[in-house]
C-alpha cells in the first residue's frame, strides 16, 4: 500500500509517520482484545483511560517536563487558546505580546479582547522576515506573561533562542515545532500546540503549563475555556477528542522509540540543512526568511515570477508530491518538513527543484 504515497509537505494537517499509520490501521476494528476501535470506546473505559493515561505519560517523558507542570488536552486547538491564555494568565490586565508572523498577530488581537495588551516587538514591516534580537525587544516589567509564536509556519522562520524576560512567565505557541526538537520546558511558563503538524491529526489541543500561573478565573469564563477546571477533571470534563489523543500517543511511541527529541532534531537539521544548501546554491529561487532565522519546519521560497511558482506546484503534484503551494496570504512555495518527513523526500523535492531550474531558467 505505502508505495502509492506521495510525499504531502502540508503545513497540515501534515503527514504522519507510515509507522504510526499502519499501527492505527491494525488496531482499527479491534483495539487490543476489546472488540471495538478507539473511535467507540468511552473515554470512561478502563481501555481508553490507560490509552489517555499512556499518553499523557509518554509526552512528558519526551518532552522531560517538570513535575510542577500540568498537561491538558483540549478540543479547539491552538486558536481557542488564543482567547484561554489571557482569560486564564492575565492577573493584572496587562501582558506582552510578540508579533512575527499570522498566528502571533491573530493571539495578540483575541487577547486585546480581555486587558491590556502591549506590543513588544512587531514584524510587520520587514514583511516577517525576521525574529528579533533580544535588544530589540521592548519588554514590560509588570507584564503577566509574554507571548510568542515560536516557529511560524506562513513565513518560515523560528526562534532559535529564548528571550530573557527578567522574571515574566513567557507562553509559547509551539503549534508547527513542537516534538522536533529538545525544549527545556523549565524555561517556558507555557506550551500550546494544536497536533495536526507534529503531534497527530486535526481536533486536538496540547497545553502544557506550570501549575503557580494558574489562578481563579471570571465567573464569566466559559467551563471549557478554564484551564484550572480541565486539570481538575483530568481532561474529562465533556468528551475529549478521544481518537486525536490516541493517534498522539502513537506518534510519541514512535518517537521514543527513535530515541526521542535528540534524534528526532539530528533528522530535522539534515534535512533543512540539504534543502536549504541548495536554495543557497541557486540564483533562481529566492528564500523568505533572514538565514538566521530559517524554520526547519517550514522552508518558504518562490521561483522568480508568479507564473513560475504556479506551474512549480501543478509540475510538483504530476511527479508525486503535493501541498506546496505556500499559504494564500504571501503565495510562493512552502515546503513543510516536519518530523514525519522523511530524508527521501526532500531529496526528491530537490531533485525536481534542480529539474525545474534548468528547464525553465
Amino acid at each position: 500500500m505505502t508505495e502509492k504515497r506521495v510525499y504531502n509537505f502540508s503545513a497540515g494537517p501534515s503527514m504522519l509517520p507510515v509507522e504510526v499509520l499502519e499501527k492505527a490501521a491494525k488496531q482499527m476494528l479491534n483495539y487490543e482484545g476489546s472488540g471495538m476501535s478507539v473511535m467507540e470506546m468511552s473515554h470512561r473505559s478502563s481501555s481508553y483511560l490507560d490509552i489517555f493515561n499512556k499518553t499523557k505519560g509518554l509526552l512528558k517523558k519526551v518532552m522531560n517536563i517538570p513535575d510542577d507542570y500540568q498537561i491538558v488536552f483540549i478540543q479547539g486547538g491552538a486558536t481557542q487558546q488564543f482567547s484561554m491564555v489571557p482569560l486564564n494568565l492575565l492577573k493584572n490586565g496587562k501582558a506582552d505580546y510578540i508579533i512575527t508572523g499570522a498566528f502571533s498577530k491573530k493571539a495578540a488581537a483575541e487577547a486585546k479582547k480581555y486587558g491590556d495588551i502591549h506590543i513588544a516587538y512587531d514584524g510587520s514591516s520587514n514583511d516577517f522576515k525576521h525574529i528579533p534580537t533580544q535588544d530589540e525587544l521592548d519588554l514590560s516589567k509588570d507584564a503577566s506573561y509574554v507571548h510568542l509564536c515560536a516557529n511560524n509556519t506562513i513565513y518560515g522562520t523560528e526562534w532559535k533562542y529564548v528571550p530573557e524576560t527578567n522574571g515574566v512567565p513567557i507562553v509559547a505557541d509551539m503549534s508547527s515545532n513542537i516534538l522536533s526538537k529538545s525544549v527545556d520546558v523549565s524555561k517556558f511558563g507555557m506550551i500550546y500546540a494544536g497536533a495536526q503538524k507534529n503531534m497527530g491529526i486535526a481536533g486536538l489541543g496540547v497545553a502544557i503549563i506550570k501549575e503557580e500561573l494558574l489562578q481563579k478565573v471570571s465567573d464569566t469564563t466559559p467551563v471549557l475555556l478554564d484551564y484550572q477546571l480541565m486539570i481538575d477533571k483530568d481532561s474529562m470534563y465533556n468528551t475529549p477528542p478521544a481518537y486525536a489523543i490516541y493517534v498522539l500517543g502513537l506518534v510519541l511511541e514512535w518517537i521514543d522509540n527513535l530515541g526521542g527529541l535528540e534524534v528526532m532534531q539530528k533528522r530535522n537539521q539534515e534535512k533543512a540543512q540539504l534543502l536549504y544548501d541548495y536554495l543557497d546554491s541557486s540564483d533562481f529561487y529566492i528564500t523568505h526568511s533572514d538565514k538566521e532565522n530559517r524554520s526547519l519546519m517550514n522552508v518558504t521560497f518562490t521561483t522568480p515570477n508568479k507564473d513560475l511558482d504556479a506551474l512549480f506546484v501543478k509540475e510538483s503534484i504530476e511527479t508525486g508530491m503535493t501541498n506546496l503551494k505556500g499559504h494564500r496570504s504571501v503565495g510562493g512555495i512552502r515546503a513543510s518538513i516536519y518530523n514525519a518527513m522523511p530524508l527521501d523526500g526532500v531529496k526528491k523535492l530537490i531533485a525536481f527543484m534542480k529539474d525545474f531550474e534548468a528547464k525553465n531558467k
